[in-house]
């Protein structure tokens, strides 16, 4: 079990799905003292909803650590965040309905996690997803998952694979941006992907504005940000 011998284990989870309900897959990191990911783990979940795959992402990753060390998630999942720590005592009070009186969703989940989380030190944390510079955690973990939603294989460092590729929804920077050969060379002409997706979150554009989860942004060698400005800067 992770986290013996340690004062405080820093970790990150997630869940990822290609579609939704699709193909899905959910994975967790631990880091060292120096937040560098040591221990992880990912897993295939078949069909399943991105909200499930979250959830079963804390799930394991509460199941594999000690609950006598007290432990930090990050989470870019304010769903399953706010499930196991906004709304639970209240649907727990409730019979585990929700206020409008609808069964809990997902409550099998949940109600493991809730057994999980007693007795035991856990702080949440939220981070935002495939931001520039992110959290390296999260970007461990959400890379893993989508690569075990996308593979349906499960993966991990006791099974000895390899670190999970980067994920096409996840911007380059530092060294990647600056990259080797073959990273340049795959590199669409102008810079710049043409791939188009919805925010997640709300964001800033490198042109300074910023833009609101559900608006179509895109990427160029500076981040993700409005399309428009992906083609200026492809221009």
């Amino acid at each position: 079990m992770i986290g013996r011998m340690r004062e405080r284990v820093v970790a990150a989870c997630d869940g990822a799905c290609k579609g939704n309900p699709g193909p899905a897959g959910w994975a967790w990191v631990v880091a060292d003292a120096s937040e560098t990911p040591v221990h992880w783990e990912a897993g295939a979940l078949g069909r399943a909803t991105n909200n499930v795959a979250e959830l079963t992402a804390l799930e394991r990753l509460l199941a594999s650590t000690d609950p006598a060390v007290p432990l930090e998630v990050r989470m870019d999942s304010q769903y399953a965040m706010k499930a196991v720590t906004t709304w639970l005592p209240g649907w727990k009070r409730n019979g585990w309905r929700t206020a409008a009186g609808k069964p809990v969703a997902n409550q099998e989940l949940v109600v493991r996690i809730d057994a999980l989380l007693q007795d035991r030190s856990v702080e949440f944390r939220y981070v935002p997803a495939h931001q520039v510079d992110g959290d390296r955690l999260n970007d461990f973990a959400d890379r893993a998952a989508s690569q075990a939603a996308t593979t349906q294989q499960n993966a991990g460092s006791e099974l000895g694979s390899p670190e999970p590729p980067p994920s096409p929804d996840t911007p380059r920077t530092g060294a990647a941006k600056r990259g080797s050969g073959a990273a340049k060379a795959s590199r669409p002409r102008g810079g710049s992907s043409s791939r188009t997706i919805k925010a997640k979150f709300p964001g800033r554009c490198p042109c300074g504005r910023s833009y609101a989860a559900g608006e179509p942004i895109a990427k160029n060698d500076k981040g993700w940000g409005h399309p428009e400005c992906r083609t200026a800067v492809s221009a």
